[in-house]
């Protein structure tokens, strides 16, 4: 059967990006619409995006504002139409989120409104005959949007609609002091602790999604299984345990086309897996373009481990600071493409300073550097402390190069360790959140590395990986009728 899908979030490709979830909004709607359903994603039109699509206006009442709010509605491919939420006052801002390192102080209206928004499109289509078989919110941004259909909606003619909720990072919680229930036009009732939006005094809106969706997902398996636990859950571990049946990990995709070296443009020399001795042309170009004037350009027979990531606690770079003294001993070379705290920013450079033949470091993101990062490196480091997915890891496989990851989440998911006796595997993983398990886990790929049967081995087995989005639309679709068919069973929906 095919279906019509609602899907809500604060941002995705090509329009707005932040973070990895850009990336799934970018690209499961079109995975979906392979498949035959068709989707509607409804967004927030942010200041510089550019639109060509036809105008509605919706009555959107909250918190006392004028309710007129004009709606776009645009094709994105066949089977998807994009949906922007077009409140200047709301959106038309420097960034996404908030300024100067701090939020926006009014987050809560900002993302309370855009669920409030998609709410009502979805009344205004089912009004027009073209309801939404099925409504799909993903983190905090649009937690609201299952709350408003069991509360204010509740009786409306998509009060009934089954909802799945998507968590992409559980650290990112939505919380927002209590007294901001009036404002988003809901009951003081919902400060329930156990069943409402009650979190420490404070309302979350990624509680609001927990509570109050049939169905909640996160990126992975392993992911599932951690958030459950006092060690990874954020103090939502017993939340998520009460809905432990309802839980499910699905595997985020990536990008198969923009994510490809057999035809990636930035690559000086495309090559796949009867050609992957090609990486080498990468290697040579990365190692010109970080250190053009420096001894960098000598190291061309050293293992390279690249690194793309944001520079922070979360993805390990506390482990690699312990190491930052070891790691000019090693008979590697680095090169490190990111931004985030300080402290890791001026490590890096540091490193870079004093061995310019060890480390050639771009603070910032650019995109051709990434892809050539992907395509060079020999080895790829993702130490993280806690990774819902990674995107990273699969990407390194896809060209060829070995990663060396922390068994968390995604990472543990996706990478197969190396086993000695047999050969197999498509990387190495370390479980313990310590340098020294990092270390081993540097050692033991550099050891492999020096065997080139045996590292060639690795390199295919990764490439032969299916990490497609077409894999994961299916365990979406498969959850959608599982969401459906249970709302059938409580008379939720007619059968």
């Amino acid at each position: 059967m095919a279906l019509s899908i609602l899907m809500v979030g604060s941002e995705a490709l090509p329009f707005s990006k932040t973070g990895g979830l850009a990336d799934v909004l970018g690209a499961l709607p079109l995975a979906l619409a392979r498949l035959g359903h068709r989707v509607t994603l409804v967004i927030p039109k942010y200041r510089g995006v550019q639109t060509n699509g036809s105008s509605l206006t919706l009555q959107v009442p909250m918190g006392g504002a004028p309710p007129a709010t004009r709606v776009i509605e645009q094709p994105l491919a066949d089977g998807v139409r994009v949906v922007f939420v077009d409140r200047p006052d709301l959106y038309d801002r420097e960034s996404i989120y908030g300024a100067g390192g701090s939020d926006y102080p009014d987050n809560a209206r900002r993302f309370g409104f855009l669920a409030k928004a998609a709410v009502e499109y979805a009344v205004h289509r089912a009004a027009a005959g073209d309801a939404f078989d099925l409504l799909h919110a993903h983190d905090w941004q649009a937690g609201l949007c299952a709350v408003y259909l069991r509360t204010t909606h509740r009786q409306s003619v998509v009060g009934s609609m089954p909802t799945v909720f998507t968590i992409h990072n559980l650290a990112y919680q939505g919380t927002f002091p209590s007294e901001w229930l009036r404002a988003l036009d809901l009951g003081q009732e919902l400060l329930g602790i156990y069943d409402g939006l009650e979190f420490w005094g404070q309302i979350s809106f990624l509680k609001g999604g927990i509570n109050f969706s049939d169905l909640i997902t996160t990126v992975s398996p392993t992911y599932a299984a951690e958030i459950q636990t006092k060690e990874y859950g954020a103090g939502f571990e017993g939340i998520l345990s009460a809905r432990a049946h309802d839980i499910v990990g699905v595997l985020n995709g990536v990008d198969t086309d923009r994510w490809d070296p057999s035809k990636d443009p930035f690559l000086p020399e495309p090559y796949d897996e009867r050609t992957v001795e090609k990486k080498a042309a990468s290697k040579r170009e990365l190692l010109d373009v970080l250190g053009p004037h420096a001894p960098f350009l000598e190291s061309i027979e050293r293992p390279l481990v690249g690194i793309v990531s944001r520079l922070v606690d979360q993805k390990g770079f506390d482990l690699i600071a312990e190491l930052a003294g070891t790691l000019p001993t090693m008979h590697l070379s680095f090169a490190v493409l990111g931004a985030g705290d300080d402290i890791y920013q001026k490590m890096w450079l540091d490193l870079e300073r004093r061995f310019p033949d060890k480390f050639g470091v771009k603070i910032g993101f650019d995109e051709r550097l990434a892809h050539l990062i992907e395509a060079a490196a020999d080895i790829f480091l993702m130490p993280s402390r806690f990774e819902p997915c990674g995107l990273n890891q699969m990407y390194s496989m896809r060209y060829g190069t070995v990663p060396v990851v922390r068994a968390t989440g995604g990472l543990d998911d996706t990478v197969t360790d190396y086993n000695e006796q047999t050969g197999s595997g498509t990387g190495f993983k370390f479980s313990e959140y310590t340098a020294a398990a990092l270390l081993g886990g540097l050692e033991r790929a550099r050891t492999v590395f020096s065997n080139p049967s045996l590292w060639k081995r690795l390199q295919l087995a990764g490439m032969r990986q299916d990490f497609s989005w077409d894999r994961s639309a299916r365990e979406y679709v498969k959850l959608y009728e599982r969401a459906i068919d249970g709302a059938k069973e409580r008379g939720r929906l007619g059968a």
